[in-house]
């Protein structure tokens, strides 16, 4: 048995493989022999939505066959990835998930309608992204540090705008909180769209959102960007310091997106699709999209996925018990 094979084996306690029935452990053969259908649980137009169908372009010229993206937005993306959990494992249902999948089994918990961990196949992670943290420009600070000063001498002043709780700018913001023991009000919107409008018209004091959506308003001089999430710089935004640099390495949320399949779908066709992305996310055409678009190209194995998705998932239920948040 070769490494991978393994190595995709070995998550079986946490992504149930081994319950799958006998056929899905048949070869792809020539799969796939018909369209594909990849659920996007967000509505057109949404970064997932947009990396779903670059993901789903490079399978359909390297494979031959039409995958067509299905947009299920609604629920905080709950109705399109049960949908996928209710699928048959045949290879012919795909998903797109982003951090929102990692969030909400600490956000909901049982009210969840899918098990997380149990449901669903990972197959690659594709991409992440950097958040940056914005202010408004009458927001008198000039760095992280002052704006840590500033927030600790006004506890609660200072407010910040995400899509919603539970969303990955709520949870950054939560984040910082926590990590530099300052109060912030948080302040809950329908979209992110209405958020960043509010922002530039200063009814909201930060944000945080990823790099390749604000990086224009920054470079414009609308809105200030203090640090940015990740190990390293962001490439659209060299002179913004990271967190790390910034003095605190603990705010370190990284928006992720990837492709997963139902739970029992086979090995043999879950290898087939990741070689595929692997290669062009890694050293491809995609990786040069991605890289365009300012995501970080990533192209895991689907055991690199799956352990990712068990760390995000302790992460966030941790942050998310600490900070006493409750789905709205």
């Amino acid at each position: 048995m070769n490494n991978h094979r393994r190595n995709f084996l070995s998550y079986g306690a946490t992504f149930a493989l081994s319950a799958a029935a006998p056929w899905t452990w048949a070869q792809s053969g020539n799969y796939p022999d018909k369209t594909v259908r990849v659920i996007v649980p967000y509505p057109a137009g949404a970064a997932t939505d947009t990396l779903g169908r670059l993901a789903s372009q490079t399978l359909q010229q390297a494979l031959g066959q039409s995958f067509i993206v299905d947009n299920k937005g609604g629920g905080g993306t709950t109705i399109g990835t049960r949908a996928l959990a209710q699928s048959t494992p045949d290879g012919y249902t795909l998903g797109m998930v982003d951090s929102t999948f990692t969030i909400n089994p600490g956000l909901l918990g049982s009210r969840l309608a899918y098990d997380t961990q149990k449901d669903f196949t990972p197959v690659c992670l594709i991409a992440t992204a950097q958040f940056v943290l914005v202010t408004h420009p009458s927001v008198a600070v000039k760095d992280l540090a002052s704006f840590i000063a500033k927030a600790k001498a006004e506890p609660g002043a200072l407010s910040y705008g995400s899509a919603g709780v539970g969303t990955g700018p709520h949870l950054a913001g939560e984040q910082l909180s926590q990590q530099a023991g300052v109060q912030f009000m948080h302040i809950p919107y329908k979209g992110g769209g209405t958020v960043i409008s509010d922002l530039l018209g200063g009814q909201v004091q930060f944000a945080f959102a990823t790099v390749p959506t604000l990086a224009e308003h920054i470079k414009a001089g609308k809105l200030k960007a203090l640090a940015v999430t990740g190990s390293k710089r962001a490439s659209l935004l060299p002179d913004v310091p990271t967190f790390a640099e910034a003095g605190l390495p603990g705010v370190n949320t990284m928006p992720l997106f990837g492709m997963i399949a139902p739970k029992g779908m086979s090995y043999s066709m879950v290898d087939k699709l990741n070689k595929v992305l692997r290669a062009s996310i890694r050293e491809g055409e995609m990786h040069k999209k991605l890289l365009a678009m300012g995501f970080d190209p990533v192209g895991s194995t689907p055991d690199e996925f799956a352990h990712r998705i068990q760390e995000e998932i302790a992460k966030w239920t941790a942050l998310i018990k600490k900070g006493k948040i409750q789905p709205e």
